[in-house]
């Protein structure tokens, strides 16, 4: 039996990984699920058994690798699934001790991670293989002049659209300051695109779905449809190539004025919308838990086109099921 722990057990794609493996679990009998979370009120920790909660340190802690290092010990985990974007590039600085320590990590490799959760990194990387959209650096002579307005300022590093605004104007541009370590980027004006990747351990892509967002909340998509389209497909897959990726990734695609698809941003994670990805026939999860345990994967694996929306979900249980805060 397979013991996985699911990390960030209270967000999106954390709820999406552990509703995958425990149909797994039900379906196949192969894996036991445990679920973690810096919040002891994180939705998906009551999806599992009492015994197969735990909570641990927020990502940013100096203490959480060595504590999800000593979880994984302690629980005989045999593959961890980081879902937080700041656990990403801490625990895979930590792959060769936890491969040591008998635990698989499911993540892109450090160097990927480095590259698409630093978006200027990411649009160097790419931006001789697809369409990327004119990035500079805030506060360098190249990012002065020669913009047509409005653009899009946006954080250097950071996950969703938190910071990201649009400047109308020179005026303003020169207003906003270097020190906040910022990119200014050409606004795209077609279309936005979100297309789930999904690559073998050695960096093949296995299936590239791509959804259009109908609907989001709070940066998280609520409805959506996957969409067929084998420009959105070979871009995606293209991205995924320059940057190295194994296991999943979300490559943010928009199109430019002549319609071809010019690439955003790569979150080296599991999205938040996974669950329609899985609904159309890619269960991406349980596929890179086969990945992980060294079983071949398809060379190639084809989806259905679907619409999902979303909605809120209780889980009630006893309030002696709660773990008591640390």
């Amino acid at each position: 039996m397979t013991r996985v722990l699911v990390t960030g057990a209270g967000g999106p794609a954390g709820v999406a990984v552990i509703r995958s493996l425990l149909r797994r679990a039900e379906r196949q009998g192969d894996v036991e699920v445990l679920a973690a979370d810096m919040d002891r009120w994180a939705s998906a920790l009551y999806l599992v058994g009492p015994d197969r909660r735990f909570l641990v340190p927020a990502g940013r802690a100096d203490d959480f690798v060595g504590q999800v290092r000593d979880l994984c010990r302690r629980e005989r985990v045999d593959v961890l699934f980081p879902t937080v974007d700041v656990e990403l590039p801490r625990l895979a600085a930590v792959r060769d001790d936890l491969a040591a320590d008998g635990v698989a990590l499911a993540s892109p490799a450090l160097a990927t991670l480095e590259t698409c959760l630093d978006k200027l990194a990411l649009a160097r990387a790419c931006a001789r293989t697809v369409r990327v959209p004119r990035t500079e650096l805030v506060g360098t002579p190249q990012a002065v002049s020669g913009w047509d307005f409005p653009v899009i300022v946006k954080p250097r590093r950071g996950a969703g659209s938190r910071g990201v605004r649009t400047v109308g104007s020179q005026a303003e541009l020169d207003a906003v300051h270097a020190e906040e370590d910022l990119l200014v980027q050409e606004l795209l004006p077609g279309d936005e695109f979100s297309v789930d990747v999904l690559a073998d351990l050695d960096g093949h892509v296995v299936a590239a779905v791509p959804r259009a967002r109908l609907r989001v909340d709070s940066g998280v998509a609520v409805a959506g449809t996957t969409v067929r389209d084998d420009e959105l497909v070979a871009t995606a897959s293209a991205v995924a190539a320059a940057v190295g990726l194994t296991t999943v990734a979300n490559v943010q695609l928009k199109r430019d004025a002549d319609g071809r698809p010019a690439l955003l941003e790569v979150n080296p994670r599991f999205p938040g919308a996974m669950p329609l990805t899985i609904a159309a026939g890619v269960d991406m999860p349980s596929l890179v838990l086969d990945a992980m345990l060294g079983r071949r994967l398809p060379a190639h694996l084809d989806f259905q086109e679907v619409a999902n929306v979303r909605y809120l979900e209780d889980v009630f249980l006893p309030v002696g099921e709660i773990l008591p805060a640390p």
